[in-house]
């Protein structure tokens, strides 16, 4: 992206919210680190707050961790790259005091002037943001990226007139929008794990898969977030976007390279086969306090309503009507408050024709997306010793012990540097964001609309009691006697 003669300033708006200081900076500082970054790049946080330059410092510093010496000199430079002005986002005279400053930085520089725009900020001033951006900061010397944060919209209608408004200003191919889950690195495998190994791409059809799981399961509540929860749920929140993005991955064909238009053409292909969803194939829970009475329900939250019917835990039968999916259940499943934290993907196959063990379990392909990444078969192997039984057990890829000198980067990370690239295989199309509000808008209005009551479940727990029901109806079996554990190091 930049010569010996370029520069690059990335401006982070929102720089004074928590997703710039957990998420977007700690990132930064990875690939600065690492000698990702253009050598000529400067970073610009810009707020509303008025915060000065080294508490603002201090604030961003604050979730990097540095684990020795040499750490702590790369953050005192990498700070020294970083300055912070406030301004109003719907205000003319603050954008031309951004790019005043922004030009400053880069006049020095003979060559392009590089920009990317990180629009860390709620949904309500992405559009004058985006507006003020390309009337007063835009660059006519370098490329322009606009990167913009999730939610794009609450539905079908909001998305568009999101989308509109961004493409009255900006050019398709300038915006990134963001969906950290396509930067895990367990995502990004799943390409050359289907695409890469003949066997799997033998078997990975409806003529040998049974089902298909992916599942986020995390053991904490809205935890004061309850208000920003509330108006959007677990649906809207994690599963139209991250699991309904994985399912592309996990259910798309070949595409004929490796090019951003062609990998995202064929996942447009998968979610413009799937029929939008209806109340009967969906399960919704909210949770209450944990059974000791140590945790709070949802409803004891401050910001939640006390009659609220926002789902926290939700559970979705797909299905792809193509020739390589037809019947094949994909079961999503999103919530709060559960037993365990983790993000996989379970691909369960056929039973064995003809079978002639007793009590043989299906055969598994599980690929850990977090914690504790692995890849991992299950299958059934014969019990070692004098026995014969047949017992259920795994060919485990865990990352900690195969690849534990390497470091997995952060999914943002990945993201950014995929957006310094100039990538955007990883980012959502418009097109495809359009197909995939397409299938949760319906379900969603008569959720809201009627105000759909979800079946309550305890904090700590498994989820509502008819989720295992309504995953055994579609064809899942599960096998109670097998439990896999990472490996000890």
């Amino acid at each position: 992206m930049a010569s010996d003669n370029d520069s690059t300033v990335v401006i982070v708006l929102g720089a004074s919210g928590d997703l710039a200081y957990k998420k977007t900076y700690p990132a930064l500082f990875g690939l600065y680190k690492m000698n990702f970054l253009p050598p000529h790049a400067d970073i610009i946080g810009y707020a509303r707050s008025h915060i000065e330059i080294e508490d603002f410092k201090k604030r961003i510093s604050s979730r990097i961790k540095v684990a020795n010496d040499e750490e702590k000199k790369q953050l005192k430079e990498f700070l020294s790259r970083c300055t912070y002005i406030s301004g109003q986002y719907d205000q003319d005279d603050s954008y031309r005091k951004l790019n005043e400053a922004v030009n400053n930085i880069q006049k020095k520089y003979k060559g392009a002037w590089n920009r990317v725009f990180y629009m860390a900020l709620p949904p309500s001033v992405f559009i004058p943001a985006s507006q003020g951006l390309k009337k007063f900061v835009y660059s006519d010397k370098g490329t322009n990226r606009l990167v913009v944060e999730k939610p794009f919209g609450k539905d079908t209608e909001s998305s568009r007139e999101l989308a509109d408004a961004l493409a009255h200003n900006w050019k398709e191919d300038e915006i990134y929008r963001i969906d950290h889950y396509l930067g895990k690195e367990m995502v990004k495998n799943l390409m050359i794990l289907r695409f890469a190994n003949v066997f799997l791409g033998a078997i990975w059809n409806r003529n040998f898969i049974h089902n298909v799981q992916i599942t986020f399961k995390e053991p904490i509540g809205t935890e004061g977030r309850g208000g920003y929860f509330n108006e959007f749920g677990i649906i809207r929140d994690i599963m139209q976007n991250h699991l309904l993005q994985i399912l592309t991955v996990v259910a798309m064909e070949k595409p004929v390279s490796l090019d951003a238009e062609d990998v995202r053409n064929e996942k447009v292909k998968v979610l413009r086969a799937i029929s939008p969803l209806k109340l009967k194939d969906v399960v919704l829970g909210q949770y209450t306090k944990s059974p000791d009475g140590k945790e709070a329900g949802y409803l004891d939250d401050e910001g939640v309503p006390k009659d609220s019917v926002t789902p926290t835990f939700a559970a979705a039968v797909m299905y792809i009507k193509n020739e390589r999916w037809d019947g094949v259940p994909f079961i999503l499943k999103a919530g709060k408050a559960l037993d365990v934290q983790k993000t996989e993907i379970r691909i369960q196959f056929q039973d064995v024709p003809g079978n002639i063990y007793p009590s043989i379990a299906r055969n598994e392909l599980v690929v850990r997306v977090q914690p504790k990444e692995a890849v991992y078969m299950k299958l059934m192997n014969k019990q070692p010793g004098l026995s014969s039984n047949a017992v259920t057990s795994e060919l485990d890829l865990s990352y900690s012990k195969r690849y534990s000198d390497v470091k997995i980067p952060d999914a943002y990370e990945s993201l950014i540097l995929d957006v310094l690239k100039g990538d955007k295989a990883n980012f959502v199309r418009d097109d495809e964001l359009d197909a995939a509000w397409k299938i949760f808008t319906p379900l969603l209005h008569q959720i809201d609309s009627e105000r759909i009551k979800p079946e309550q479940y305890a904090f700590g727990s498994r989820g509502p009691n008819s989720a295992d029901d309504f995953i055994q109806k579609h064809g899942y079996t599960r096998d109670p006697a097998y439990h896999w554990a990472p490996p000890k190091i």
